[in-house]
């Protein structure tokens, strides 16, 4: 009677094994279930442009970064996070993102330009202008590569790269199986900013004299540009422009020091904001000097306006003009001085005068020297580039060893001995062409003999590291600022009357308009695919189907198992 009690208790454990199972499964499927999404990596991304500029939107309309990452080589782009290396990036791929209707772009920079090749770095540049001129609605971000950040490409390229598969069921398995990544971003979608300032420094030198002397004025931007403004460090566009234009400030101070060596000229020196922005400080600057006062400087007696731009590398120097200058005029004397101090003193400059016309249909003008000419004063911009189309002058790929410290002194050399020649009216008092003035010898020329006085490459080089140590658009120049803190200081340091002017777009009908979410943190989630929560579900409804039958059919169950247990007994 035991025996037989103990043989239905061990049958109706076998029966009920089906049953445990259904039950303890869950538990096991939440066990070995991939853990929820956790945050595998943050790192920091800087967005395309966003700016309009007299009505016409420029660069990426959208911040908001919330979708799952894909490589190029990804079948379906529509809707996922694109990652591109810069070293893998062209712009036809670029556009292929855009006609597939990506979510969001991310182009990862390698952490040293230094190492790219030469030809990849060129063919970006000239990129880049053509991205930041296309209105695109996607967000376009840059991320300066690091180890978790290649590691995230890596296996995004493989888990892209799989989809190609020849075998469709190696598509759908691997999908279903791989890890991808959520890239959300920390911030919000981007706002125009108001009442933002654009700040320029004005300093002067004054003659010595009578009141109507006549005038140089000495001009450089100090922004930068790039198709990312958190990435735009300018160094020979125009850091090298504004270099060149403090040292001159030093030297000139100097010479105005001494009784002997000040000159019947007014020097005003003048450091444009929004120059990448179709030159707006200068433009404002000239409105309130010449329409909205009664004295300026600008109004009597101007003899040129030099403009310093991109003079940081290269064996060439060329005189940017609008209109030839006329023989006799000061603008003349100091193409003669130039090309003189050139020939006789660097011999290994090419030099040349580019003719170009102002072509006001253009949105953007070409050098800043057109804003002067606009308004019938003479001037010229002095650069080592033949063309304002050059991908240099608005690039973030215009690093510090972008400039050649000892090539930038030369050029201030040139610039200076040029300035001086025609200041001193050298040239007229028999000075021969080989004088040198800024040396480290002492002059010896009767004029110059109280005068001991160099270009400092060591004071260039100082100054371009502080230049370039720090991204300088014209979105991220606040009005109270340590940098232009500091270039104020620089300034008032070498010349008098030190000024700030202010530059504000017109709310009515504004000029310029910047955007804020320039700069924000990415989330990089590890996440499952879609597909698989799609797969999972249809797991977990077969598994409830197989239950409920089991547990409707129970006792049937129960039967057979018996009937079988009998059957082995009776074998």
């Amino acid at each position: 009677m035991i025996e037989e009690a103990s043989e239905v208790f061990e049958n109706m454990l076998k029966a009920s094994f089906p049953l445990s199972f259904i039950v303890f499964l869950p538990a096991v499927l939440l066990l070995v279930s991939p853990l929820p999404a956790e945050a595998a990596h943050e790192f920091t991304v800087y967005r395309m442009q966003q700016y309009d500029l007299q009505g016409q939107p420029y660069g990426t309309r959208n911040a908001v970064l919330n979708t799952e990452a894909r490589t190029v080589e990804a079948d379906i782009l529509s809707r996922r996070c694109v990652m591109m290396r810069l070293l893998d990036f062209s712009y036809e791929k670029y556009q292929k993102v855009l006609r597939q209707s990506a979510g969001a772009v991310v182009i990862i920079l390698p952490a040293n330009m230094s190492a790219v090749p030469q030809d990849i770095l060129r063919q970006f540049m000239e990129i880049e202008p053509e991205m930041v001129a296309m209105e695109t609605i996607v967000p376009v971000y840059f991320a300066v590569e690091d180890e978790e950040l290649i590691s995230i490409y890596e296996q995004t390229l493989a888990a892209s790269a799989s989809q190609g598969s020849s075998s469709a069921a190696e598509v759908l398995l691997h999908t279903a199986t791989a890890n991808g990544f959520q890239m959300v971003t920390s911030g919000v979608q981007s706002k125009a900013i108001s009442d933002w300032l654009v700040t320029s420094i004005e300093g002067r030198l004054m003659g010595l004299g009578a009141e109507d002397l006549p005038t140089i004025v000495i001009v450089a931007h100090y922004d930068s540009s790039g198709v990312a403004p958190w990435l735009s460090y300018g160094a020979d566009s125009n850091g090298s422009g504004i270099s060149m234009l403090l040292e001159l400030a030093r030297l000139f101070s100097r010479l105005y020091t001494y009784k002997r060596t000040h000159a019947g000229y007014n020097l005003l020196f003048f450091a444009s904001g929004g120059g990448k922005f179709n030159y707006q400080g200068t433009k404002r600057w000239l409105e309130d000097n010449l329409d909205h006062t009664d004295s300026s400087l600008l109004q009597d007696n101007v003899a040129f306006v030099l403009c310093l731009d991109t003079l940081g590398q290269g064996d060439t120097l060329h005189l940017h003009v609008s209109k030839p200058p006329r023989e006799g005029t000061l603008q003349h004397t100091f193409l003669r001085e130039l090309e003189m101090v050139i020939a006789s003193q660097f011999p290994e400059v090419k030099f040349s005068m580019v003719h170009k016309k102002i072509n006001l249909a253009e949105d953007m003008l070409a050098w800043e020297h057109e804003r002067f000419a606009i308004r019938r004063l003479p001037s010229f911009t002095v650069s080592h580039l033949e063309s304002h189309r050059e991908g240099l002058r608005n690039s973030i790929m215009d690093v510090r060893l972008r400039v050649d410290t000892s090539t930038l002194t030369r050029n201030t050399r040139i610039i200076a001995e040029a300035l001086t020649r025609v200041i001193y009216n050298l040239t007229e008092k028999g000075a021969p062409a080989d004088l040198q003035i800024f040396t480290e010898q002492m002059v010896r020329e009767p004029l110059m003999a109280s005068c001991y006085i160099q270009v400092q490459q060591e004071q260039l080089d100082a100054m371009m590291q502080w230049l370039t140590s720090q991204p300088r658009a014209a979105q991220l120049m606040e009005k109270d600022s340590t940098f232009l803190h500091t270039l104020e200081y620089s300034l008032s340091r070498y010349l008098k009357d030190v000024r700030l002017h202010y530059v504000k777009a017109d709310k009515r009908d504004p000029e310029f308009v910047f955007y804020d979410q320039l700069k924000q943190t990415v989330h990089a989630y590890r996440v499952k695919p879609a597909i698989f929560d799609l797969l999972l579900a249809l797991c977990i409804a077969t598994y409830l189907g197989v239950a409920y039958i089991a547990v409707q059919n129970f006792g049937l169950l129960y039967k057979t198992v018996q009937k079988l247990s009998l059957k082995v007994k009776q074998q």
